[in-house]
């Protein structure tokens, strides 16, 4: 059975201090950083495998790269509210914060709980995880239904308020996420932005011009509407 310590040594290996340079420059927490790349960890975790176990004893290491890594091992269905709490305190970075949402969070039973809990919270990576989790979902849950999202909207709107960078770009990618999924959504992702556009803060008017400046765009509602078309039927035999 592999252990913390193959991993670490794994990763060790893959490690490149010249990126832990570039990760700084994009906001990501340095301390304790390795530089490896999410391409050379996914390798790691396929080879490793779903392992709770040790997806927990590598979140206690506090590498940033063993964290992301112990979410891609962990099993969404053995998490618990309490494990998720701990985990989401421990954020420190706005890459380990999204790839745990993006690998485990948005798969587990619990992630809409989390959704509405998190959004009222104050710290700043703990309420990034919320909306991180809303576009995660909409970019992978392909059979959420669509009234789902529309409850989300008004969070969307409350979170827009926060000036904090690393919040409103989460609040920015949730919207433009759920104004992908298809035109209904769309639609509506667009008031909401345009209403954005009109309230008196400026990380809500910054976040709906960017949610426009995407989701107007021609080019992505014509792929949206590509996306909703029928296929071609077969011919009848």
């Amino acid at each position: 059975m592999t252990s913390t310590t193959e991993i670490l040594e794994q990763l060790r290996a893959k490690a490149d201090p010249r990126n832990v340079a570039g990760m700084a420059r994009f906001g990501m927490s340095v301390e304790g950083r390795l530089g490896v790349s999410v391409p050379a960890m996914r390798r790691i975790a396929k080879a490793t495998g779903k392992n709770h176990p040790l997806a927990l004893d590598l979140w206690k290491t506090g590498i940033a790269e063993a964290r992301i890594l112990a979410a891609m091992i962990a099993e969404p269905g053995a998490l618990t509210a309490r494990r998720m709490e701990a985990w989401v305190r421990d954020f420190d970075s706005w890459d380990v914060c999204d790839q745990v949402c993006m690998n485990l969070f948005e798969k587990s039973p619990l992630a809409r709980r989390k959704i509405l809990e998190w959004s009222g919270r104050e710290e700043t990576f703990v309420k990034r995880a919320a909306f991180a989790l809303i576009a995660c979902i909409a970019w992978h849950d392909r059979g959420a239904p669509d009234e789902e999202f529309l409850a989300w909207l008004p969070v969307i709107v409350r979170g827009a308020a926060d000036e904090r960078n690393f919040v409103k770009k989460a609040v920015s990618w949730a919207l433009r996420h759920i104004g992908k999924r298809n035109l209904k959504l769309n639609t509506a992702a667009l008031r909401t932005a345009r209403a954005l556009r009109r309230l008196d803060a400026k990380s809500a008017r910054w976040i709906g011009a960017d949610a426009l400046r995407e989701l107007a765009d021609e080019t992505i509602r014509e792929r949206i509407r590509r996306a909703a078309a029928p296929g071609p039927r077969a011919h009848p035999g």
